[in-house]
């Protein structure tokens, strides 16, 4: 099943309020020893993987106000190009 685009807008949401509340519960419940430890020794794509993909809050609020007045530009063309671009392996 296909989201629509506010299902996926509440869904990244959701999951920032989550991390958001795991880093605070994690961060209070270990010690700065340990939390010094792990980290040198977690590599650059564990870290990035914990904290997740970026969310811009701004961003997400200005295309919901855009898509609630109507005002938000849609290009079929440039969607189905890009679709079909997916689809396709390129030749090589």
């Amino acid at each position: 099943m296909i989201k629509s685009v506010g299902q996926s807008i509440s869904a990244a949401i959701e999951a920032t309020r989550l991390r958001e509340g795991t880093k605070t519960r994690a961060s209070s419940a270990s010690s700065s020893t340990t939390a010094s430890s792990s980290a040198s020794s977690a590599t650059p794509a564990s870290r990035m993987a914990a904290e997740g993909a970026p969310v811009d809050m701004d961003r997400i609020a200005a295309i919901k106000a855009a898509i609630a007045s109507g005002n938000y530009p849609v290009n079929p063309s440039a969607i189905a190009e890009r679709m079909v671009a997916l689809d396709l392996p390129v030749a090589g």
